[in-house]
């Protein structure tokens, strides 16, 4: 068990750290540099990533709030409400990054392809509705998870060191799953809906290729990176996604975690926040081209000095 928490901390740590350094970039080149569309998505998808990392369990704050004298009912529900809003930023806006790159790369004959020149301004309404949502849609949970006592353990359901989930009635907690996962099953189908229609578009551009006969143009442009990059996140997510639901949906079904269950959730739901920025940063150029400019200005001034 101990030895499973110290993967835990590591990679809650990872997270935190490649989330932060990919906020500070895209935070640059948006202040700085023309931002694309893509750039602001995945800047507010980082910040919703660290702050899932930091409150995914009692990893990081619980310390914070025993130095504050904070109540721990007040801690849990904070903790907790903050956690299922990010968490459904995180798919919502991941779904937003598959479309919004969909309709980048499509073809200027495609219906799609009005959409390009308004992507900016659609994008910042998107936000406001996908926060709003979110965190109308999490409302209810605060209702149903507070600390953890031992009074009458049959009437929760221990989720954290401190936290646990209160018995709701049956149909209250039938309706919630089912809106939670009617959201979910939705905003995973358009973004497999995207994909399918990426890899297609990718499949044509390399027929093309290959019948110019063009070997300059088999180098892997941006844009192409950026979709192959977005493909293999959305894998990432939806694989993690529903190994984290089938968990999640059968223990409060059954009403019973187990502690290495519930450490096993946790690493599941932080794997996505923390292959996340290790994707980007590998296959973001410009985060390489920053680095090697800050190295050689750097190894100058020594060089001067």
């Amino acid at each position: 068990m101990s030895s499973l928490k110290n993967v835990l901390y590591f990679q809650s740590g990872l997270g935190v750290l490649a989330n932060i350094f990919l906020l500070f970039f895209y935070t640059f080149i948006i202040i700085v540099h023309k931002s694309k569309p893509m750039d602001l998505i995945s800047c507010q998808l980082t910040f919703v990533h660290i702050v899932l990392v930091l409150t995914g369990g009692d990893i990081w704050l619980t310390d914070v709030f025993e130095s504050l004298n904070i109540e721990n009912d007040f801690k849990c529900k904070t903790t907790f409400y903050i956690n299922r809003v990010m968490r459904g930023l995180s798919i919502c806006i991941t779904c937003l990054l598959s479309v919004i790159q969909a309709v980048t790369i499509s073809p200027s004959t495609s219906f799609l392809a009005k959409s390009k020149h308004k992507l900016k301004k659609y994008i910042i309404y998107a936000f406001l509705f996908l926060w709003f949502f979110n965190l109308s849609f999490s409302s209810n949970r605060i209702f149903y998870v507070g600390a953890f006592t031992n009074v009458s353990e049959t009437n929760q359901m221990k989720v954290t060191k401190y936290c646990s989930l209160y018995t709701m009635n049956s149909v209250i907690r039938v309706l919630i799953l089912t809106a939670t996962t009617s959201r979910d099953v939705f905003l995973v189908g358009v973004m497999l809906t995207t994909s399918a229609y990426m890899v297609i578009i990718l499949f044509r551009h390399q027929r093309q290729c290959k019948y110019l006969h063009s070997l300059s143009h088999l180098k892997a442009s941006p844009e192409k990176r950026a979709t192959v990059t977005i493909l293999l996140l959305v894998v990432v997510f939806v694989v993690m996604y529903w190994v984290d639901f089938i968990i999640s949906s059968t223990a409060v079904l059954l009403w019973m975690y187990h502690p290495v269950i519930l450490t096993v959730q946790k690493f599941v739901m932080n794997a996505y926040p923390t292959i996340t920025p290790l994707v980007q940063i590998s296959s973001d150029n410009r985060i390489f081209n920053m680095l090697t400019n800050l190295w050689s200005k750097c190894h100058q001034i020594f060089k001067k000095g």
